[in-house]
């Protein structure tokens, strides 16, 4: 790998998950059109993500990821905006109150629109077609017309995002954020779960704390925190001749970001360190975020690292685990061990939804335990190895969808067809994600007693 970057240095690498455009000028036309437009994000905040995603390494806060498994064209709605924000904050305020830790909310949200595919063709009835590679490339109908991959749909996802974006920040500044209101929903919740006596002590405790800080004149009215709150937006940088277009000067620093989102991953698929997605992914200033599977060793994990943070910069790279729930006690104590050997500075994230997906007679979906089971096994696999777990990343929507089994309503395997919504992998639904941010901040909870215990035993 060359030490010179520019945006479009990535052209000159193999590249794995490449569309096949039919018409290769009118894709350069597209591309052209879009470094035009305005940024959808700025230097400024990726960087203030980066300061927060430092404090989530050295312990100082969580890390909250999540959203669509792909973004899609026809469901993009105001509704469906706020029903997603709304549960986002709720979990998020069930994290910093009984996990005691500030959150940092970052959506897979304004941006995640391509999906990976493991083959780049589908067969049904006998007749193949290109694979469906999400909607800012082609379409999901199984026909010919709609599966040749269109260049003019990154100027739809392009719109999209900003419409997105724009929306998501009245939410977060305007008053929608406050946490009285998250309060309040989350009430809900509680009150109508097959669980509720679980979570209610968390309910009430939460209420005392507002109340308190009600009576010491800590509100909305005169706080700005308690109303407002910071928002990131994050997706997969696949797409990389939209993401080259995108790619813009800082005019304060003179480095080059990516203003499509606040932050990147790469994904287990693309991940090569001499191919095209890490050579884009070095030069950018943003965040980055990789994707670790079963399949990364030990040794290509450090040269991967040395390759996206030569600097050691805390809150550049976070690690986003997907090993599934049988498999993370055997492959994250290796990476662990490596990075820890190596002295490097990184984010350690739990996914537990890729490596979790089974059959279910014509249905993919993800068992609700498996997803808690690799959760628990991230948490139990950094307490033995005294690392820091550092956050979730989770496939979720604010809808009320069965797609994923299990959960408080133990929804099983002839719900699915309900109300199976999802135009690629099974996601969460609203009550589903909300119940893993209960769960999961009893374990950020009991990871903060263990480790702040032994000093206080040291001052005695």
């Amino acid at each position: 790998m060359g030490e010179r970057w520019t945006p479009k240095s990535w052209r000159d690498l193999p590249i794995q998950q490449v569309p096949a455009y039919p018409d290769p000028a009118a894709l350069e036309a597209v591309e052209a059109q879009l470094a035009s437009f305005p940024p959808l994000v700025f230097a400024g905040e990726a960087r203030k993500l980066k300061t927060a995603l430092a404090r989530v390494s050295t312990g100082d806060a969580f890390l909250l990821q999540g959203g669509d498994c792909a973004e899609s064209f026809d469901e993009h709605s105001a509704d469906n905006i706020r029903d997603f924000f709304r549960v986002f904050l709720q979990m998020a305020l069930v994290l910093t109150f009984a996990g005691a830790s500030p959150v940092v909310k970052v959506g897979r949200i304004a941006g995640q629109f391509a999906k990976p595919r493991s083959s780049p063709t589908e067969t049904l009835d006998g007749v193949s077609l290109p694979s469906y590679r999400g909607d800012i490339v082609n379409g999901l109908t199984f026909t010919d017309e709609a599966r040749i991959p269109d260049p003019r749909r990154q100027l739809e996802a392009y719109r999209q995002s900003a419409a997105t974006l724009n929306l998501l920040r009245a939410f977060a500044t305007g008053g929608y954020a406050n946490l009285e209101n998250s309060h309040r929903w989350m009430l809900g919740f509680v009150k109508d779960s097959p669980q509720s006596s679980r979570y209610a002590d968390v309910a009430e405790r939460m209420t005392e704390a507002l109340d308190f800080m009600r009576a010491i004149g800590i509100n909305p009215e005169t706080h700005q925190e308690v109303r407002t709150t910071d928002f990131y937006t994050s997706h997969e940088a696949l797409l990389l001749g939209y993401e080259e277009a995108m790619t813009r000067v800082d005019s304060t620093t003179g480095d080059w970001y990516a203003t499509s989102g606040h932050m990147l991953w790469i994904g287990d698929r693309t991940r090569q360190p001499d191919h095209a997605h890490v050579e884009y992914a070095r030069g950018i200033r943003n965040p980055i975020g990789l994707k670790c599977g079963p399949s990364m060793d030990a040794d290509g994990l450090i040269r991967l690292a040395d390759a996206l943070n030569p600097g050691n910069e805390a809150g550049r790279l976070s690690l986003i685990c997907r090993f599934g729930a049988d498999k993370v006690g055997e492959h994250l104590p290796r990476l662990v061990r490596a990075i820890e050997r190596e002295g490097r500075s990184v984010v350690w994230v739990c996914d537990p939804m890729h490596g979790n997906t089974i059959s279910a007679g014509r249905y993919k979906t993800r068992p609700f335990e498996r997803v808690m089971q690799e959760i628990e096994g991230f948490f139990g696999v950094h307490s033995a190895e005294g690392t820091i777990p550092g956050g979730i990343h989770l496939e979720m929507t604010g809808k009320d969808v069965t797609e994923c089994t299990g959960g408080a309503r133990a929804l099983t395997a002839d719900d699915l067809q309900d109300r199976y919504h999802t135009y690629c992998d099974p996601r969460l639904n609203a009550e589903q994600a909300l119940e893993v941010a209960f769960r999961t901040a009893e374990l950020v909870g009991r990871g903060r007693t263990a480790v702040e215990r032994p000093r206080l035993d040291a001052a005695e």
